[in-house]
């Protein structure tokens, strides 16, 4: 098989494309010739060593948190795949960017119907995230004002078709380029980041989603209503500013799930959400990170492991 290989920390142009050997899954694993792998900040954030304390890994490792392809073979407790079955799935923190994956069970799902294997590639880690930041950690409730910090990205993407879904009226900060964008995905309002304050358009607001960090989140906490919550990925909400305005903060990371990326599935297949994505080769992997790492994705980015 092959993989991408990152020798050093903080090494961006050092990833190498190799012949490593061939894995094989234990009893409770699946193993995945893979299509594609997305690209997630996660990728870039380990690879530049600033999280190597909380997150120790064994040099040299691959990158790569979610895949989409094909089930080559299946440990023997293994049950829901068979070989041939299309899946995908948020495999762990490391091992996407390969022609070969091996994943537990129970982190996988059917790919959605219709949907094509690179595309499906780009969807689980973002996908659970919103996923689980709306639904898991804020609540969110029908009839309940939502506000989405970096909407156009790969989880806020996600996350302005899933409030919508759930009934709540979006609101979203993103750059004015973004704006159809959003409005097609659902968003009720866009806040032009760069012409206008959101504090200035926003109030009273039952859930906000934090994409984005520092002063962005430092802010949100003047338009969250007694009683919200403001749920961040990137930072932990400070508790002491929580209490000052009788609401609720939550950092979380996200947790691989296959049943809910079976839900999320079935929702895709019956065409109530979408992605827009962008595919770009392996041998282009050090461009999709430095991309990535600049921030602005509208969508997300991934790679055809085969090219």
């Amino acid at each position: 098989m092959k993989a991408i290989q990152v020798a050093q920390y903080g090494q961006v142009q050092g990833l190498e494309l190799k012949d490593v050997p061939d894995l094989v899954p234990n009893d409770d694993q699946v193993l995945i010739n893979v299509a594609g792998s997305g690209v997630n900040p996660i990728d870039w954030k380990i690879l530049s060593g600033a999280m190597k304390q909380f997150i120790p890994l064994s040099l040299p490792y691959t990158p790569g948190v979610e895949v989409a392809g094909t089930v080559a073979a299946v440990g023997k407790n293994v049950h829901g795949f068979v070989v041939g079955d299309e899946v995908f799935g948020f495999i762990g923190i490391v091992g996407g960017y390969a022609t070969q994956a091996v994943v537990a069970a129970d982190r996988l799902a059917h790919k959605p119907a219709g949907l094509p294997l690179l595309h499906a590639s780009g969807i689980p880690a973002a996908a659970l995230t919103a996923w689980q930041a709306l639904h898991e950690h804020a609540n969110l409730q029908s009839g309940q004002t939502v506000l989405i910090h970096g909407a156009a990205g790969g989880v806020g993407s996600f996350a302005v078709q899933l409030a919508r879904l759930a009934g709540a009226y979006v609101l979203t900060t993103a750059s004015a380029g973004n704006r159809d964008y959003l409005f097609s995905l659902g968003a009720q309002q866009v806040i032009d980041y760069t012409a206008q304050r959101f504090e200035d358009v926003a109030e009273e607001i039952d859930v906000v989603l934090d994409l984005v960090g520092g002063e962005t989140q430092d802010r949100s906490w003047t338009i969250v209503k007694r009683g919200g919550v403001l749920v961040s990925t990137v930072s932990p909400p400070d508790p002491q500013k929580a209490l000052e305005h009788d609401a609720v903060g939550k950092h979380f990371a996200t947790r691989s799930d296959g049943r809910q990326l079976a839900q999320i599935a079935q929702l895709i297949a019956e065409e109530k959400l979408r992605v827009e994505v962008e595919v770009m080769p392996l041998s282009k992997v050090t461009d999709a990170i430095t991309l990535s790492s600049g921030g602005h994705t509208r969508g997300k980015r991934v790679l055809d492991v085969n090219r």
